[in-house]
């Protein structure tokens, strides 16, 4: 590759090998490296990216982890798997976020009652209620967790919720199934980070690794800002998809 083509991986605070991470494993997704192929050789990719081959080794090592490729002594280095990201997308519509995902399982991290408050909401909608119900949940699939998500719930809503609500409705459908209680108003909002050591921990991410952060905010039928909750999902797994018409 000519060296004006080389991507320059020093401008970003994510570490090089996660870069290169996301890069090849975009190489799988598009078919650039096929199913069964063998990819280009440390070297190759090392002279590639202008980076030493211990860099390239680690970032072959998050793809191997993920079971996209797989390594023989002597004959090299093959694709295994496209990766499946269907299942962790990131939906646009509302009757796409009241739906929950298939086999995915939903572990109570912390459960805060009577919280002073919620962040405010970027979109600036609705009043706060009195006392918010804070719960900390990690969904998985397979038993690989994808999203971790704070959930600010109004305190005065938490009897109307149950212990399988909360562990198998995300958060919007959780607030529109409470009884009594209309959603009069909804905003998400998206935006692209890196992981910090909490996150990556909890993720079972490497530190710095790109993660998407979902802000949703819900206000009932008063006005009242019933639901605010921040989610971070794995930014190798996440898929968004608009419709445009």
């Amino acid at each position: 590759m000519p060296k004006a083509a080389i991507i320059d991986l020093n401008r970003s605070a994510v570490s090089r090998y996660i870069q290169l991470a996301t890069l090849f494993r975009r190489r799988i997704e598009q078919g650039a490296w096929r199913t069964g192929a063998q990819i280009p050789t440390v070297d190759e990719l090392a002279a590639e990216y202008g980076v030493a081959r211990a860099t390239i080794r680690q970032a072959l090592d998050l793809l191997e982890a993920d079971g996209l490729i797989e390594r023989f002594r002597a004959k090299g280095t093959f694709v295994r798997a496209a990766p499946n990201r269907l299942w962790c997308e990131v939906e646009t519509d509302w009757s796409g976020l009241l739906r929950s995902r298939d086999g995915a399982e939903i572990e109570i991290l912390s459960d805060e009652p009577g919280s002073a408050g919620a962040p405010v909401p970027q979109a600036g909608i609705g009043t706060p209620a009195p006392l918010y119900r804070h719960i900390r949940r990690r969904h998985a699939r397979d038993g690989q967790p994808f999203l971790l998500a704070d959930v600010w719930l109004d305190e005065r809503l938490s009897p109307r919720v149950s212990e399988a609500d909360l562990r198998s409705k995300t958060a919007l459908k959780l607030a529109a199934g409470i009884p009594g209680v209309r959603i009069a108003d909804a905003r998400q909002t998206l935006t692209i980070g890196s992981a910090d050591v909490e996150t990556a921990a909890a993720l079972h991410i490497p530190l710095n690794a790109p993660v998407a952060l979902v802000h949703r905010v819900a206000v009932d039928q008063r006005g009242v800002r019933i639901l605010v909750a921040d989610g971070l999902y794995r930014g190798d797994l996440v898929r968004i998809d608009i419709k445009l018409r």
